[in-house]
């Protein structure tokens, strides 16, 4: 069997390169308390991003922003949310993947040029960030992040044309990559998708005392349920929409492009009771497990799901099947960023504070483990030998998606092809590394057919490698892949 080696950080280059964010987006237009929906909006993407938030609103004559470290609900307290006023506000939530959490990069960055104040957030990652932003430092620009969206800000600032909404549509057309993005203007929002659509980017709307209309834009629309407002349509692909005084306008900024949504947000990354794509992610995530239960039957006694992301696909595993559905593993939802070890070592602590088994559910049982993904291992070796420790007499592992062995380079965190284990091991090595009795994968077919993918636009690059953009800079893109964060 292969050496299974523990990944060693590499230290840090001033200027990054790799760009990379998991975060949630929120924009709302024409409510006198936009900046609190866009605070619970941001509270129902929390998921999408821990490290930082931040809001941006306007009162119709000057932006006022406010972004902080740490977690929505700490971050906007009454009084902070009582000093964004207006009728608009923008807002993000962030999950850094450079290793980079300094405040700096907290979103939305804003700024004022010859267009007005401006703030811009995004989700997703430009590809080409880097050597745009080695051409816009040559030319006299000046950074304050190592953020790829303060690049979008500068092509936007620098732009000659006249309007917010071409200045915009002109930074588009020059970047390459995942974008979902929010900007705010001091009487207007703007937001655009990429031309493939790799991110999702929802519009909803909802009434306003006096019988008006609000438009509301979010990540997923799980943020649209908490605040009351209808989904009505996805923002298409190469499109940008804009809300202002006129009312709300949509154009296309790019030719249509093949699609490739990301197939990660339906496996794992979105919340269960959205809509993502314009389908419900939960139906999705339960047809994996009916799925794979039909390819990978076990002789077993019950379905345990790995909690939270295992949950759905084990309910479908445990319908399909026949066998009892049972949660026996216990997730601690409370756990923060920190936290004191023992002096004295215990073994696996880090996922012993997150997890705990039902030892009577467990004991003497044949037990099958479902869960979304194996990246590196170590995790899934750790609950094994949890179950085993709980008494269960055969674990055999379920995973409700093919092997990851490529790195995403689209906005979704997942560590360099070197640390990840299906790339460089068997099903069968990586079966007697995490001590289980058997070990099996979604296959690929069953993949796209759980996400109803019959027109084949989803992306996949993940587990084929077959990534859908020209990687427009490959340097910086493989130096990345070798760095650990």
């Amino acid at each position: 069997m292969k050496t299974f080696h523990s990944p060693v950080p590499s230290p840090q280059s001033p200027v990054p390169d790799k760009f990379h964010d998991e975060c949630g987006v929120v924009a709302i237009y024409g409510h006198p308390s936009a900046a609190n929906l866009a605070y619970l909006g941001l509270y129902a993407l929390q998921h999408r991003g821990q490290e930082s938030a931040g809001i941006c609103s306007s009162d119709g004559a000057t932006l006022h922003c406010h972004k902080a470290m740490g977690h929505v609900a700490d971050i906007f307290t009454q009084p902070v949310i009582a000093k964004l006023g207006g009728s608009l506000a923008i807002g993000h939530t962030r999950y850094s993947t450079t290793g980079d959490t300094a405040l700096l990069n907290a979103q939305p960055f804003s700024v004022t040029c010859h267009k007005g104040q401006i703030a811009l957030a995004h989700n997703g990652n430009i590809i080409n960030a880097l050597a745009l932003r080695r051409e816009l430092e040559a030319s006299g620009s000046i950074f304050q992040s190592s953020s790829d969206t303060e690049v979008i800000l500068h092509l936007l600032a620098r732009s000659s044309e006249r309007t917010l909404a071409g200045a915009l549509r002109d930074a588009l057309l020059q970047i390459e990559g995942a974008f979902s993005l929010v900007c705010a203007a001091r009487d207007r929002i703007l937001v655009a998708r990429d031309p493939q659509g790799f991110r999702p980017l929802a519009v909803g709307e909802m009434e306003v005392p006096g019988g008006r209309q609000a438009y509301v834009f979010a990540s997923e629309t799980c943020a649209f349920d908490l605040i009351g407002a209808v989904y009505l349509h996805d923002v298409e692909p190469g499109e940008m929409v804009i809300v202002g005084p006129e009312g709300l306008t949509r154009e296309r900024f790019a030719p249509h492009r093949p699609l490739s949504q990301c197939v990660f947000e339906h496996v794992y990354f979105s919340r269960p009771d959205s809509l993502v794509f314009g389908r419900p992610v939960q139906e999705s995530r339960e047809e994996l497990g009916r799925l794979l239960a039909r390819e990978c039957p076990a002789d077993a006694d019950l379905v345990v799901p790995v909690p939270d992301s295992g949950v759905a696909a084990a309910i479908g595993y445990s319908a399909e099947s026949g066998l009892p559905f049972r949660q026996a593993l216990i997730r601690n939802h409370y756990v923060g960023r920190t936290f004191i070890e023992p002096s004295q070592a215990i073994r696996d602590f880090g996922v012993k504070l997150k997890l705990n088994p039902v030892r009577y559910l467990l004991c003497g049982k044949r037990v099958i483990l479902v869960d979304d993904s194996i990246v590196r291992g170590t995790t899934s070796r750790k609950i094994v030998r949890m179950v085993r420790q709980a008494g269960a007499s055969e674990v055999h592992i379920r995973v409700s998606c093919p092997p990851t062995i490529s790195p995403c380079f689209y906005g979704v965190d997942t560590p360099n092809r070197n640390e990840l284990i299906a790339a460089t091991h068997s099903v069968e090595e990586i079966r007697r590394f995490v001590e289980a009795d058997s070990l099996c994968y979604l296959s690929l077919s069953a993949l796209r057919k759980a996400v109803a993918d019959d027109r084949h636009e989803y992306c996949y690059a993940c587990y084929t490698g077959d990534y859908p953009t020209e990687l427009v800079n490959i340097e910086g893109l493989i130096a990345s892949s070798k760095k650990h964060y």
